[in-house]
């Protein structure tokens, strides 16, 4: 064999090696994505030109997240908030929409409290969605319903559903996934458990009575 033909025999097997490598990494890549985004990671791809521009936007989510200045609630606020969670989800019975509107606004605090940016909804979507892809949903629902509400078109259960979908973050949120019960005694869980304005007018009704 000439020594041309074992050049191009070795320029040959490096461009084998390097196109195997490429797809290698390509999909692991892909599949740390997946893991990581879960369901985020259909959407982005299903909303993208392209399944290599989604890909390049949620490498782009990491390393903004990686920037951030992202930490773990103390536990004397952390108590502090579900404290506030369990008053705003007390008040859903005699003001639903009220209450909706708190609930945003409480969830937001935690947000800027756990070091993320609140300027912007799409952004706090994109922050969020690092390592709280699996309760990103219930925030988009929760403010989808939210706004709305601000226009008097959310119904009554819509309210009890966008206080479900703010919970599931919220809770996220003050532990990180790690502590979900975090509300105390959790005696005010109602909306939690599915239960609707009635049920939790009912109670507050037997608790007077009982007072009495």
């Amino acid at each position: 064999m000439t020594a041309v033909a074992w050049v191009a025999v070795v320029i040959v097997a490096v461009l084998v090696i390097l196109a195997v490598g490429y797809l290698v990494s390509a999909r692991n890549r892909r599949r740390h994505l997946q893991d990581r985004f879960g369901p985020e990671y259909e959407r982005t791809v299903r909303e993208s030109d392209s399944r290599k521009e989604a890909e390049q936007e949620l490498l782009a989510r990491e390393e903004r997240h990686a920037k951030l200045d992202i930490r773990p609630l103390n536990p004397q606020t952390r108590e502090g908030y579900a404290r506030k969670w369990a008053e705003v989800q007390e008040r859903f019975v005699d003001a639903p929409g009220f209450a909706v509107t708190e609930a945003d606004t409480l969830v937001t605090a935690v947000m800027a409290e756990r070091g993320y940016p609140t300027d912007e909804f799409e952004q706090r979507l994109s922050d969020l969605s690092v390592a709280h892809a699996a309760t990103l949903d219930h925030y988009r629902n929760a403010h989808d319903i939210s706004s709305r509400a601000a226009r008097q078109e959310a119904t009554t259960e819509e309210l009890r559903q966008a206080m479900v979908h703010y919970r599931a973050l919220f809770h996220e949120l003050l532990g990180d996934g790690d502590d979900a019960d975090v509300a105390p005694n959790n005696h005010n869980g109602a909306l939690a458990d599915g239960h609707d304005g009635a049920s939790m007018s009912g109670h507050h009704a037997n608790v007077r009575k009982a007072g009495r």
